[in-house]
């Protein structure tokens, strides 16, 4: 098992998302090559702008562990996470974030002036390490897929 394993796992989630009219965003968590937390985007359902899958899937590894912090995880998300998943993710002190396609919009990375290998304002926990671009295509394709039949 491998990041694209695990991305593949996320784009199932996603999957559950588009199916149900919501943005396709999916997202896991993983602990000791085990995933213990999934997520995907239910804002219209719950009529909530805070449930995005980085959000549900925190919130569900946060209660099946018994704690605040996840420096021994990994989440792997479809899209680039927001500036409010960005704050989520930071305060999780998650050790390791992966995700597929960027997204320019509204992605934290895209409307920062970061460099990571710098560190200058990094949206994330200090001790936190990114992997971007992980089945990029079929995140970006399943996003602009949802985004055509919505016109």
């Amino acid at each position: 098992m491998n990041d694209e394993y695990f991305m593949k796992q996320a784009l199932r989630e996603a999957g559950k998302a588009f199916d149900m009219g919501e943005v396709p965003v999916g997202s896991v968590i993983l602990m000791n090559e085990k995933i213990i937390a999934r997520g995907y985007n239910q804002i219209e359902k719950l009529n909530d702008s805070t449930a995005h899958a980085e959000i549900l899937a925190l919130t569900s590894a946060f209660n099946f562990l018994g704690s605040k912090y996840l420096p021994e995880a990994t989440i792997y998300i479809t899209v680039e996470p927001c500036l409010m998943c960005a704050g989520a993710l930071y305060w999780s002190k998650i050790g390791r974030i992966v995700y597929g396609a960027d997204d320019e919009k509204n992605g934290c990375l895209s409307h920062l002036p970061c460099q990571p290998d710098l560190r200058d304002n990094w949206p994330f926990h200090p001790k936190t390490e990114l992997q971007k671009g992980i089945l990029k295509e079929e995140c970006s394709e399943l996003i602009k897929s949802f985004f055509r039949n919505k016109r």
